[in-house]
Formats: structure tokens, C-alpha cells, sequence
């Protein structure tokens, strides 16, 4: 049996939303799932206990950013991505190609892989499929991803077409150099851009290669939501049923609800730590500027329908002059406090799922959280 497999558990009668099961070394998680990011071994401000707190227990770390400091043989050193943060839950990994290729300046594309220049040092560094892989061994995720490319949403159909057949030709030699396949599992990414057909073909090329899960990539790269919500609908009835789907790098709330409506199980975004540390917090009353005037002399909690710690404890005002006067604790507890609001939003979306009701609960949480007027 596959190190992680899925187990769909119910089909939502409104949407076709799934619920299910994602079995993996390091526990079994409720799907769908948002995994907070890790991207250098560490959810920004916050230690390993309070990350247990605000999450599932599955949280990711970043390929790309680790190869470079501390460096992936490091990391190994220490027992991996799981002993050197001292996090004994589950962990995914990236496999660097989206940080490459954001780097368009400073790259170059050829069959064997990626040349591109450190962003600090200007130092040549080159990344593989072979290369990723190895690195992603030696970080020791549960799930980690095949290498790939990420073009531009907008890229010509010609391009997408020679982008797509080269991820494909990556994943079978990812797959090759994959080291320990019976303890971590690995992931295929689907691309293609706005075009049903190279997602169609990519789909159906990666399935003959035949991964326990997968993943897609190239979407919320600057599309209208409504492309990208499109492309979803079109790709929940042609992915494999039996295996996870992961969208990669969405974490807005209303993002959040439509991909599961559209059949994903996992997803994963920086958005709810970085709007955290600029003071940006997730209400049940609608997204907030935590800096606001109108906080200032607020004894009640940010939030009074939430249960998180946070909102346990510190009035609005506290949060409110923590992060004017741009201190640290401030980042801190909007991070908690975001987190555990998506972990609780989740939550909530699967129990609307196995009630056939995700529809109904799209529509009221919409409207309170002002997507909707």
C-alpha cells in the first residue's frame, strides 16, 4: 500500500463536494484540509505547539527556500524537515519549481532542467527533476510533489502545449529518482493554464504514470477568480476519484469554499500568515485592518464569535496598539488567530459536506463575511 492514500468518505448531494480521509505515516486528516505554510521549517511566529493548535496537523515546508539555507543535507542531519523544527505531525513539500520560474529575470529553461541565479548572492545554481527529488528526500515530508514548470496563466497555447509535455516528461523522471517511494508519497502536478484540453492531456499522460495523488498547479497566478473557478469545475469530474486532489497555493476564504465545492481535498497559502504580520485579520464578520480607528478603544474580543485563544483573551484595542506600534506579539496573535479561523472555516465546510448542504452554508458565509452584499 502507497505510504498516503485517500479514502472518500461522502459525496455532498448539492454541490459533489467530497469528504474523506487522507491517510499518511504521520497521521489520518479530514478532508478538505488547509495546510498552513512552513516555507523555511517555521509557520512564521509561531513554535510547534501553537501550530498544533491552528491547524489539522498537516503543514508544509518549501523546497527551494531550504536547498538554499540551511541547505537540504542540513536538514537531514537533524532527522529532516520533522527533527529539525521539532513538529511531530505530518508535512508536504514543494518541490521549488514555483519559486524558480516567479524568478523569470533570472532563469533560463532547458530540457534538463533550470538554470537560474541565487536572489541574494547572484550565485549559479541549477534545479532538476533529479535535483528536486534528492532534496525532497532528504527533507523527509510525507508528500512531497514532482518537478515541474508553472508558465504564466496567459502563456500562448504553443508554449502551454511544449510547458505541459515537459512537466510530464519531469514527473515520469521524478518519479525514477524518487529514493523512498514505501515512505513518502509522490505527488504529480497538473498544468495547462486556461486550456480544458493540455489539463485534460496532462491529467490522462500523469494518470499512465500513475501517482498516489495529485496536485494543480497554475492556477491563482493572477487569473479573475472566476477562470480560475471555471478551470475547477471543469477538472472535478476528468481528475482521478480515487485519489487526492491538492490546489496549490489558495487560501482565501471564499477560495476555500469554491475548491471544495469543485472537489479539492487539500489545499495550501501563505495568504493568512503574510496578511497577519501587515495586521490583516479573517472575522466572521468579514476581513479587517486590525489598526483601524475603530478598534482602538474596543474592550470586546476582534472576533466574539471566535473561540481561538486570542480572542479568549486580548481585547481589540490591545491587538489594535500591538500592531500600530509594530510589535511582534501583534503578528503573533493575528497569525493565531487567522489560522485557527481557517481551520475552524474548514471544519465547518466539511461538516455542511456530509450534512448536503455545502451550498446553503457557501451562501450564509458569503454574505457575512461581506462577498456578498
Amino acid at each position: 500500500m502507497e505510504p498516503v492514500y485517500y479514502e472518500l468518505k461522502h459525496v455532498c448531494k448539492q454541490t459533489g463536494a467530497r469528504y474523506g480521509i487522507l491517510h499518511t505515516p504521520h497521521g489520518d486528516f479530514e478532508t478538505p484540509i488547509f495546510m498552513p505554510v512552513g516555507t523555511k521549517a517555521t509557520v512564521k511566529t509561531l513554535i510547534p505547539s501553537e501550530i498544533k493548535e491552528v491547524s489539522d496537523g498537516l503543514i508544509l515546508g518549501n523546497t527551494y527556500h531550504l536547498w538554499l539555507q540551511p541547505g537540504d543535507e542540513v536538514v537531514k542531519e537533524f532527522g529532516g524537515i520533522r527533527g529539525f523544527m521539532k513538529w511531530d505531525g505530518a508535512l508536504l513539500t514543494d518541490c521549488g519549481g514555483f519559486q524558480v520560474f516567479s524568478l523569470s529575470d533570472i532563469r533560463k529553461i532547458t530540457e534538463e532542467g533550470v538554470m537560474f541565479r541565487h536572489y541574494k548572492s547572484g550565485e549559479k545554481l541549477f534545479l532538476s527533476p533529479e535535483k528536486s527529488i534528492e532534496i525532497q528526500n532528504n527533507l523527509g515530508a510525507d508528500i512531497i510533489m514532482a518537478f515541474d514548470e508553472c508558465p504564466p496563466f496567459d502563456s500562448s497555447y504553443e508554449y502551454m502545449k511544449e510547458s505541459v509535455d515537459r512537466t510530464i516528461r519531469w514527473a515520469k523522471r521524478s518519479k525514477d529518482a524518487h529514493k523512498n517511494p514505501d515512505t513518502q508519497a509522490l505527488f504529480g502536478i497538473v498544468q495547462g493554464g486556461g486550456n480544458k484540453d493540455l489539463r485534460l492531456h496532462c491529467i490522462e499522460e500523469l494518470s499512465k504514470i500513475d501517482f498516489p495523488g495529485y496536485s494543480i498547479g497554475g492556477l491563482s497566478v493572477g487569473e479573475s477568480k472566476e477562470d480560475m473557478y471555471e478551470m475547477l469545475e471543469y477538472l472535478k469530474d476528468v481528475m482521478p476519484k480515487n485519489k487526492p486532489r491538492y490546489l496549490m497555493g489558495v487560501g482565501s476564504p471564499d477560495d476555500l469554499i469554491m475548491g471544495s465545492i469543485n472537489g479539492i481535498d487539500m489545499f495550501d497559502c501563505v495568504l493568512p500568515t503574510r496578511n497577519a504580520r501587515h495586521g490583516t485579520a479573517f472575522t466572521s464578520y468579514g476581513k479587517v485592518q486590525v489598526k483601524n480607528q475603530k478598534f482602538v478603544h474596543m474592550k470586546e474580543p476582534l472576533d466574539p464569535k471566535c473561540n481561538c485563544n486570542v480572542c479568549k483573551t486580548y481585547s481589540a484595542g490591545y491587538l489594535n496598539h500591538l500592531i500600530k506600534s509594530e510589535e511582534i506579539l501583534g503578528m503573533r496573535l493575528i497569525t493565531y488567530h487567522n489560522l485557527y479561523f481557517l481551520k475552524n472555516l474548514m471544519h465547518d465546510i466539511r461538516e455542511a459536506i456530509k450534512n448536503d448542504r455545502l451550498l446553503d452554508f457557501k451562501n450564509e458565509f458569503f454574505k457575512n463575511f461581506g462577498y456578498t452584499k
